[in-house]
């Protein structure tokens, strides 16, 4: 059985005290297994990222530029090879999963723009002989641990501006795909990133005990479940460290009555069940704005029979498997509870058949949900769309913002003063109008607020730079002998 491993001083590492399964979601076999680090393997790779610091931080930005070109070049050429990667270990179909590298590449490309970014002010004058400049230089090692539903976009949304900054990375890859992790690694390498600067630790929790604690790493940055996001930002900054922690997410979207019923109806499905609802920007409640609610419901319920689920290698499939069967039988309680808590399974995805052992169940649509119930409450992270209907547009923004999570919201409507209340309004860190899915180009910057967000920056664009890099404000000033008296007062600006 093929081991995965991991990749540490820009060598792969296979051997290891414990090993975890990855299985295929759409065959239900374990395919593959993973090296689980033990601590003193992490701390192994901890000191590889810290003994390539200096030589990397001195390298210049041309150079890294450089490099970043090149990864660019090598991910674009091997993008259906890095696709099959994710399917097979993730379930999503192949046309999401290059999907999903392109939406990473973004932040490889906002990368090489690292010599504009890392620029620094100067103010000449500004006391009489005195100059001030200010620089920003890296934190050091970076632990980076990302989330099993986009095993190549989080990575590179994390690592692209870290390494463009100056730091070397600890990239913690979840145990359940790991592969695009060292497949992105050995890139990386190929691009020509010295060894020991992006190191791969595969593992669970030992592994990322170590990475919170470790006195050598500097900055830890996190995507997950916002138990897990909580937990991670208190023990790491327990520990001195600088921390970006992402949670999770109910995100919803509020169509008002003028919205174009056809279109809204499309956005729903896709934004919903795409990828088997296992993105943190999926939409799982549609807010239903007065009369438009039946209308919609029936519209959604009637495109639903059409979706083709299967397996991600068949071109003919539009969602895949879930991630682990586990996972699949906790999708399917929610829906076995609405109806006791008295919501309305208007299409029920536990009684569609699949000719497979793989961890596949259908699209459901519950209507008439309510705060409260554990379908609109809990994060369920699966093809579940849950409506709750209201009468107008103030209850629909109270509803988004009493929910304990703020990641993203969409409004569709055709009227431009409600849009842009709306935009007002909404406590969410990401907005769409009309779009269903407002991830953000990799020239702005991702992240939630409340429950969806622990920090004080956003992951990616230009809050990536803040949070990788420290300021250092220089004062100058050139003696002039005739000038130096004793004044012990406090400096004085003339």
């Amino acid at each position: 059985m093929e081991t995965i491993p991991h990749f540490i001083n820009g060598s792969r590492v296979s051997d290891a005290e414990r090993f975890g399964p990855v299985f295929n979601p759409a065959t239900g076999e374990q395919e593959k297994q993973v090296a689980l680090a033990s601590a003193s393997r992490t701390e192994e790779a901890i000191a590889s990222a810290r003994a390539a610091l200096p030589a990397w931080r001195a390298t210049s930005l041309a150079k890294r530029t450089n490099i970043f070109f090149r990864v660019r070049e090598i991910l674009n050429q091997r993008k259906p090879e890095l696709a099959a990667i994710l399917t097979s270990e993730h379930g999503k179909v192949l046309s999401d999963a290059e999907g999903e590298i392109s939406r990473g590449l973004e932040n490889i490309e906002f990368a090489t723009g690292l010599s504009h970014m890392l620029k620094g002010e100067r103010s000449e004058q500004v006391s009489s002989g005195i100059d001030v400049h200010s620089v920003r230089q890296p934190v050091g090692v970076v632990a980076c641990i990302t989330p099993f539903n986009f095993p190549a976009m989080v990575p590179l949304w994390m690592i692209g501006s870290a390494l463009a900054c100056g730091n070397t990375v600890l990239l913690k890859p979840s145990e359940k795909d790991p592969s695009a992790a060292i497949f992105i690694a050995e890139a990386f390498a190929e691009a020509g990133l010295p060894a020991g600067v992006l190191n791969v630790v595969q593992g669970d929790k030992e592994a990322v005990d170590v990475l919170l604690e470790h006195p050598d790493v500097k900055a830890v940055s996190f995507v997950g479940s916002t138990p897990i996001a909580q937990s991670i930002y208190k023990r790491a900054a327990d520990h001195g460290k600088r921390v970006q922690a992402l949670g999770g997410a109910k995100n919803h979207m509020v169509v008002l009555p003028d919205a174009d019923l056809d279109m809204a109806a499309d956005a729903a499905v896709s934004a919903a069940y795409g990828s088997a609802g296992e993105r943190c920007m999926a939409v799982s409640v549609l807010v239903a704005v007065g009369n438009i609610a039946d209308d919609l419901v029936q519209a959604i319920s009637s495109r639903m029979a059409g979706l083709k689920i299967g397996p991600g290698t068949d071109p003919a499939s539009q969602m895949g498997p879930l991630i682990t069967a586990e996972h699949r039988d906790r999708v399917a309680s929610y829906v076995a509870g609405a109806e006791s808590e008295g919501a309305t399974v208007v299409v029920d995805g536990r009684s569609q058949q699949f000719d497979s052992n793989g961890f596949f169940i259908g699209v459901s649509l519950v209507d008439h949900v309510k705060p409260g119930m554990r379908v609109y409450d809990d994060e369920i992270f699966g093809p579940v769309l849950s409506v709750v209907r209201v009468d107008t547009y103030s209850d629909a923004v109270r509803l988004v913002n009493e929910n304990e999570f703020g990641n993203g919201t969409a409004i569709f409507t055709r009227d431009g003063g409600a849009a842009r209340q709306f935009e007002f309004d909404v406590d969410a860190g990401m907005v769409g109008v009309n779009v269903p899915i407002p991830v953000p180009v990799g020239t702005f910057s991702f992240g939630g607020w409340k429950n969806s967000l622990f920090g004080d920056t956003h992951m990616y664009g230009p809050d990536s730079i803040r949070f990788y890099t420290r300021g250092k404000v220089v004062t100058t000033r050139w003696p002039d002998p005739s000038t130096s008296v004793i004044d012990l007062g406090f400096p004085q600006i003339d």
